[in-house]
């Protein structure tokens, strides 16, 4: 049976609303110099000015770098892995061809910024569990009040059990609670629901955080293969042979990805990347297990030292 998004009533005055504290913020284009420092639901939350960029912030977590936006430039993608992930965006669709989009963590929602300017037109629904963070996002960062973002503040499987059948032609995991993503976001289970909300030809893309022995990150393909035939995973070298902690972005689908274009570009990189798919990532899973609801657990946190 379809599942419908939430629609009309309170649901549609609080997104008005939202809108028009975009539009109040917008309008103030000179934000202030200094940190902004605020507690949220999963910590304190620093907004950091970026020294080279007049209207750049780098948001952190409890000291753990989030995401990183440039308000006069919002397709300029700092992270590495944003960067993966906007080439993954800019080739799933001809350029200039508006997506439907599901982003499950929203951060300082960088890379909805990103497809609502280098696609516009594009319909977003951003789920973050984090109340608190939102609203400072919103404030400070604020979003073009013309994007078609919509923000829900729950749970993002709970957030994408409300989206309907076959709506997305992108789904975005990028969820992190205390460094780690939680385990029921890492389950077959969970993917089998990611499935049904794309669109066919779809494709789901996950930001994954691990180091050696990379058990984590060989069960995260393990489970992707168990529901989607198509993969390919984009990280740096030094992650893929486990010598640090670090991020890697697999992506997902049932069609085959343009692995060439996707290998070229994370090549050519301000940091270079390395892309994996086929016979190579199934070598590289080594025979992982693919993981279940009832055996699941969170990504592993990052060292000390992983953020210096």
């Amino acid at each position: 049976m379809a599942r419908r998004g939430a629609a009309g009533g309170a649901g549609d005055r609080k997104q008005r609303a939202d809108r028009r504290t975009d539009r109040k913020a917008a309008r103030g284009s000179e934000r202030p110099t200094g940190n902004v420092t605020e507690p949220v639901d999963g910590g304190l939350a620093e907004l950091v000015p970026d020294r080279e960029r007049r209207r750049a912030w780098t948001l952190t977590i409890d000291g753990a770098p989030q995401s990183h936006v440039d308000l006069d430039d919002p397709t300029h993608l700092s992270f590495e892995y944003q960067r993966r992930i906007g080439h993954i965006a800019d080739l799933v669709a001809p350029p200039g061809q508006p997506l439907h989009v599901v982003h499950l963590g929203g951060g300082a929602f960088t890379l909805a910024r990103y497809i609502a300017a280098t696609r516009p037109r594009s319909t977003q629904q951003i789920v973050e569990v984090d109340a608190a963070l939102v609203q400072l996002v919103r404030r400070e960062l604020p979003l073009d009040p013309q994007a078609r973002i919509r923000v829900r503040a729950t749970d993002a499987r709970a957030g994408l059990g409300k989206i309907q059948d076959g709506w997305a032609d992108l789904v975005i995991a990028d969820v992190f609670s205390g460094a780690r993503t939680p385990a029921h976001l890492t389950s077959t289970e969970f993917l089998a629901e990611v499935r049904r909300v794309l669109k066919p030809g779809g494709s789901y893309v996950a930001n994954l955080a691990d180091g050696p022995p990379l058990a984590h990150l060989r069960g995260q393909i393990a489970t992707a293969a168990a529901v989607f035939p198509e993969l390919a995973l984009a990280a740096d070298p030094t992650v893929f042979r486990g010598r640090r902690f670090g991020n890697a972005v697999l992506l997902a689908s049932d069609v085959a990805p343009r692995t060439a274009e996707l290998t070229r570009r994370v090549a050519t990189d301000p940091h270079p990347g390395r892309v994996e798919h086929g016979r190579a990532l199934a070598d590289f899973t080594g025979g992982a297990a693919a993981v279940h609801d009832a055996d699941a657990r969170p990504s592993p946190a990052p060292p000390a030292t992983a953020f210096d």
